[in-house]
């Protein structure tokens, strides 16, 4: 309060009280609430959900549910004859289709960020697979690889080699699938071509000037400023390689004779098939943990062979 004098008079004004501010941190919690409250109830929860249920035989049909601990995860290394197929596949997959995919956009960046015209024409050809639907995409494939009149048979036949049943040969189906994942890497091109513009010019120019050639800038100038990139693709697909999916459960189901069953169709199939929900999670988890254990040794082997600027 604070006295002052109008017309002899003395007058006390009281001054509005002080609101308290909250803490920031408060504020922080409450701007993150949304995302927060999503997070819980659609990531956090499956997740503590998927792990409970691994060490049950929960059948999700009514059936009450039995602890059975470890017994899902015994199941799956010794008594479930699929599953070493699946893991074996899928890293045959993985082994393949990872590092092809990397080099071939990494290739694409690089013709694409020479100066040359219709660049972005091409930019946006080379990209827009990417964001066609996946079922639209695999059924084209289809069609593509059919033995008897498929596009890619019938380029076989004109060049005088024999033809091949790319889905139905145990022996040709993966490779398939390898063929179809080089049909997605236009968001990875974009990445490194975002980290090739990154890179100063005055560093090739004085390349040059000392002697080098393109072949000496692209190993000791641009190899080594896109490490980061390279490091963040690699990451990216392989989280996306342990993932896939639609291709497989589309164009074979697994076949034939089950040589296109890659890990998580072999999860969906006990989940969604079989009903058996506790023993899908346990596979989940060993999913989760091979990734987790993947990534952390890619991450910490980034020490050696990523260099940042």
């Amino acid at each position: 309060m604070t006295a002052q004098t109008v017309s002899g008079e003395r007058v006390t004004a009281t001054r509005p009280p002080r609101r308290r501010k909250l803490p920031r941190w408060l504020v922080g919690y409450v701007f993150i609430s949304p995302w927060l409250l999503a997070f819980v109830a659609f990531e956090a929860y499956p997740i503590l959900s998927g792990f409970y249920h691994s060490f049950t035989d929960w059948t999700a049909t009514g059936k009450a549910e039995r602890f059975v601990g470890l017994d899902n995860y015994v199941e799956a290394f010794t008594r479930d004859p699929l599953f070493w197929k699946a893991v074996s596949n899928t890293i045959y997959f993985i082994g393949v289709s990872v590092p092809l995919g990397i080099v071939t956009a990494f290739v694409l960046a690089m013709m694409l960020n020479s100066k040359i015209g219709g660049t972005t024409a091409y930019r946006t050809i080379y990209y827009l697979p990417s964001v066609v639907p996946a079922v639209a995409a695999v059924i084209v494939w289809v069609f593509i690889f059919e033995t008897r009149r498929g596009i890619l048979n019938f380029a076989l036949e004109l060049l005088g080699l024999p033809v091949i049943r790319w889905l139905s040969d145990p022996n040709w189906a993966m490779p398939a699938l390898i063929i179809m994942s080089l049909w997605s890497i236009g968001a990875s091109m974009i990445i490194f071509l975002a980290g090739l513009q990154g890179i100063p010019q005055e560093l090739y120019e004085a390349a040059e000037v000392d002697g080098a050639n393109g072949w000496h800038s692209l190993w000791r100038i641009t190899a080594p400023l896109m490490t980061p990139t390279i490091f963040f693709n690699l990451i990216m697909s392989l989280v996306a390689a342990f993932q896939a999916f639609n291709n497989a459960f589309i164009m074979t189901n697994g076949g034939p004779n089950n040589a296109t069953l890659l890990y998580m169709l072999h999860l969906y199939n006990n989940a969604f098939r079989y009903f058996r929900m506790g023993y899908a999670s346990a596979l989940a988890v060993v999913l989760f943990i091979i990734v987790f254990g993947l990534t952390l040794f890619v991450y910490r082997s980034s020490k050696r062979w990523v260099y940042y600027s």
